[in-house]
């Protein structure tokens, strides 16, 4: 009877035997002297696009968080605290901090004067500004950043661990191909045990062509995915400029207000803007 150690070190031998393999037919291909099975054009063109969206989201994510967060320090906190469920509320953002620097400010140098009372009207936007864009970036990282990343990180690592498997039950596949002519080869029909080898050889080619069509199958469903996920990525794309467009009204009215505001408070001399505002 076999002890555990036995059977793990059968195991070993096993799995260091099947990486041999690979390993050496994948060395013959590249150099010329063991033939390949090629993958038909549409499973090339879908790895292709998957090999694109990846490529083109990793960046967009990229450029979208630097948008969002200049500071890649800050950045770096965004996602940790978004990995823990974090909301960003209790952290003071650059507009909150120079509207409480304003409000402190006006405070300071007399609410009473006109320039004081500017300076505390002016903070109070600048406030708002910060809440704003906290709200913003909350629902950029809810609606579109957190979808992207959950994208890569989930389906195309499925993808790029399946492809991988795919790869290897090829190398299987191509080494069960050769070792069959082999078997046929004019010095092994020399042998005694000849027709042994054949089917032996046979047999191994039917179970590697079984196990590459499995996999091949598995993967080009992941691939054909890929075009349900553009679908998802378009829907949170419209997520996030509706929140772009939502941000952008709420801070044009919020300084549309302030300008009409220290417009009243100068005398009624409202800059053009602001009165051509308030008549819209």
């Amino acid at each position: 009877m076999s002890s555990p150690a036995m059977e793990n070190m059968k195991k070993f031998a096993g799995q260091a035997g099947v990486f041999f393999t690979r390993a050496r037919q994948y060395t013959e291909e590249k150099l010329g002297s063991a033939e390949k099975t090629e993958l038909d054009a549409q499973f090339e063109n879908l790895q292709q696009r998957a090999d694109r969206t990846k490529q083109w989201t990793e960046r967009i994510l990229s450029r979208t968080e630097a948008v969002l967060q200049p500071n890649p320090t800050r950045r770096m906190e965004d996602f940790l605290n978004t990995k823990l469920d974090r909301k960003m509320q209790d952290r003071e953002t650059n507009h909150e901090a120079f509207g409480l620097t304003m409000i402190e400010a006006g405070n300071e140098l007399g609410p009473g004067t006109q320039y004081g009372a500017a300076l505390v009207q002016c903070g109070g936007t600048q406030k708002k500004l910060g809440q704003f864009e906290k709200e913003f970036m909350q629902a950029a990282i809810t609606n579109f950043i957190g979808p992207l990343r959950n994208f890569l990180e989930a389906d195309m690592k499925t993808i790029t661990k399946e492809r991988k498997i795919l790869e290897n039950k090829r190398l299987d596949l191509d080494a069960a191909k050769g070792k069959l002519r082999k078997a046929k080869s004019p010095e092994s029909s020399k042998l005694q045990n000849s027709d042994d080898l054949i089917r032996t050889a046979e047999a191994e080619l039917r179970v590697a062509q079984s196990e590459f069509d499995r996999q091949y199958e598995i993967t080009k469903l992941l691939l054909e995915g890929i075009s349900s996920a553009h679908s998802n990525h378009l829907s949170r794309l419209q997520y996030f400029i509706e929140a772009q467009q939502a941000y952008f009204e709420q801070c044009q009215k919020a300084m549309t207000e302030l300008q009409i505001q220290m417009a009243k408070s100068d005398g009624g001399k409202a800059p053009q803007v602001a009165l051509e505002a308030q008549e819209g």
